[in-house]
């Protein structure tokens, strides 16, 4: 019994990887600025995203994880040197969480369901 406990608190406490974004295929982060305007990605199986940013521009780009993160590298409208990366948050629909923007901005990010 203590063995089971045991392994139970280990295994909570792995870092968080790919299998924790399933949630987010098929459905919309919603990031919302400081500002009120809001983004939207759109995490695809496989390593790819898109985007429609706050002015409404749209980016396309790839995936990946790291270190219990998720790095994004954006390839379209214009591929950008590097990649931006952020923590990965467990949950399903309606998680919501503080992040920091690529901007250095703070933003409130939610996982809503659809496209």
């Amino acid at each position: 019994m203590l063995s089971a406990l045991i392994v139970a608190a280990v295994l909570s406490q792995t870092q968080p990887g790919e299998a924790d974004l399933a949630p987010a295929f098929g459905n919309t982060l919603l990031s919302t600025y400081p500002d009120g305007r809001t983004a939207r990605m759109w995490l695809q199986e496989g390593g790819r995203f898109e985007g429609r940013g706050r002015r409404g521009g749209l980016s396309s780009g790839v995936w990946r994880v790291r270190d219990g993160q998720v790095c994004f590298s954006q390839r379209r409208p214009i591929p950008l040197p590097g990649s931006f990366c952020t923590p990965i948050v467990r949950g399903g629909i309606g998680t919501s969480w503080t992040a920091r923007a690529v901007t250095g901005e703070t933003i409130r990010v939610e996982l809503v369901a659809g496209r």
